[in-house]
């Protein structure tokens, strides 16, 4: 039997009768530009790209060979009165992830009032009992939040997933405004597109806003590697760059007396805020993993006695975790006494028999995804599978049901794309950054992932999709300059 295939929303055509108002002049362009023009500045942009280095590694890729992201010089559209919903929901959510976590590490009162099961908490992995009873600055442990949306129609934009460890593609951000802008100065003189090129003033106002107290008026920050080998090791150095903050490795830093210092040409100069770009498991050797090398011994001693800020911190990755995401609009209404602004996807919580059972019957039409997985691995999209491959998957989710969840299979949403054919619609996500210290601030702007592959959902880059730059115009006509 074949199977079904869902319609998808097309963002510049919407329903068929007529282009959308925010791609409208957009549209006139397009149409009035040869694709031979489009294709030239295509490879342009590939140029720029390779020649800044805006690389990322795929791990186990064969020689850990470094790859180019593919960009789309055909940007994604979005009206000011789109974008005012997408902006106020993911503060909404970012709002209640911070009062989240900072209640389980604390007071736990989501937890005896039942809201969430004990265990989907207390026994997740990413769970960090050495948080408990830590109260971090400003209640706020999530200081940078990447929100993965999906759209559905003209009007519904669902959440698919939460990133509040260490999200990442805000270079890629910054740098497709940058290739667009270079490659067609036109079309930005003719609209109004808000900018972006702020974020990195904005992230490091936000890290200096939650430095301890000693910090002073200018407290020392600094941005902490893996290094070289990290798949986004890009975006470190470019932030760093962009800030004027110094890009560390462990080895680079140490703990005397219960404060971090950083070894400099000039002596050792202690440290306020550590914009983390490791996991939890590498940052302390004598706290978490004592194999890691990545860490700093003794940071966390120091972090507990208030003497230096984590961002994000230590023990966020509970708030991402796909099991409990299933929970947030019970968070939402529990900490925020408010609706969701955005939705989730409806969620089977494969912990539960009855969803188990529905799931099990119903695989070749369902997403299925590791409740701990990242970067489009560990998951299964039933409608594009083999039926070994769902056999396969069956197997695994039999074996440890509360490994995963379960979503139906949504039509996302297409952007028109430049292929080797021409332009043709593609399915897109969306990923706007949150950043949260004293205020809560999002860019006007966000990543646009695009799969580019026909037919396929799936935009990770490590899964073969790519980036496109994202407009917010004035409502009605793309923002045109009067």
């Amino acid at each position: 039997m074949a199977k079904r295939k869902t319609v998808a929303f097309d963002e510049m055509n919407g329903t068929g009768n007529g282009i959308r108002a925010p791609y409208a002049s957009y549209a006139e362009w397009l149409n009035a530009t040869p694709i031979e023009d489009i294709g030239r500045r295509h490879q342009e942009a590939d140029m720029i790209f390779r020649r800044m280095g805006i690389t990322f590694n795929v791990y186990g890729a064969e020689g850990g060979v470094e790859r180019l992201i593919p960009f789309d010089v055909v940007p994604r559209i979005l009206s000011s009165k789109e974008w005012d919903v997408i902006n106020r929901g993911v503060r909404q959510r970012v709002e209640a992830i911070n009062a989240f976590l900072n209640d389980v590490y604390n007071e736990q009162e989501i937890l005896r009032a039942g809201i969430i099961p004990d265990d989907l908490v207390l026994a997740n992995p990413a769970f960090r009992p050495e948080m408990l009873g830590h109260r971090v600055p400003g209640g706020v442990y999530a200081h940078i939040v990447g929100v993965d949306i999906v759209r559905v129609d003209d009007e519904t934009f669902y959440v698919l997933e939460d990133n509040a460890r260490t999200p990442s593609g805000v270079s890629y951000m910054l740098e497709n405004r940058q290739a667009m802008m270079r490659l067609f100065p036109d079309l930005f003189s003719r609209y109004s597109v808000a900018p972006i090129n702020h974020y990195h003033e904005w992230l490091l106002e936000t890290l200096r806003s939650v430095a301890p107290p000693r910090g002073g008026d200018n407290p020392t920050t600094v941005l902490l590697t893996p290094g070289q080998y990290n798949s986004a090791y890009f975006e470190h150095a470019f932030l760093a760059q962009e800030m004027g903050i110094e890009l560390v490795q462990g080895a680079d830093l140490f703990v005397d007396g219960g404060f971090v210092y950083m070894r400099t040409t000039r002596g050792r100069a202690r440290v306020d805020v550590i914009y983390r770009r490791i996991d939890d498991d590498f940052l302390d050797p004598l706290a978490f993993n004592p194999t890691s090398v990545l860490g700093v011994p003794g940071l966390l001693a120091a972090y507990r006695m208030g003497n230096v800020t984590i961002a994000n911190a230590i023990g966020g990755g509970v708030a991402d975790d796909k099991a409990v995401y299933a929970y947030m609009p019970d968070i939402i209404r529990f900490y925020l006494g408010a609706e969701p602004i955005l939705k989730n996807v409806p969620t089977y919580q494969l912990r539960k028999p009855d969803d188990l059972a529905h799931v099990l019957d119903n695989l070749e039409d369902l997403v299925v995804k590791e409740v701990h997985g990242s970067g489009g691995y560990g998951m299964l999209v039933g409608p594009s599978a083999s039926k070994a491959e769902i056999e396969a998957f069956r197997a695994k989710i039999i074996a440890a049901p509360a490994g995963f969840i379960a979503q139906p299979t949504l039509a996302l949403s297409t952007c028109p794309t430049y292929v080797e054919s021409g332009v043709a619609p593609r399915h897109v996500d969306l990923r706007p950054y949150v950043l949260c210290g004293r205020t809560i601030q999002v860019v006007p702007g966000a990543l646009t992932r695009v799969a580019l592959r026909e037919g396929s959902l799936v935009v990770n880059s490590s899964q073969g999709g790519g980036t496109k730059d994202t407009w917010v115009v004035e409502d009605g006509h793309a923002g045109t300059r009067r």
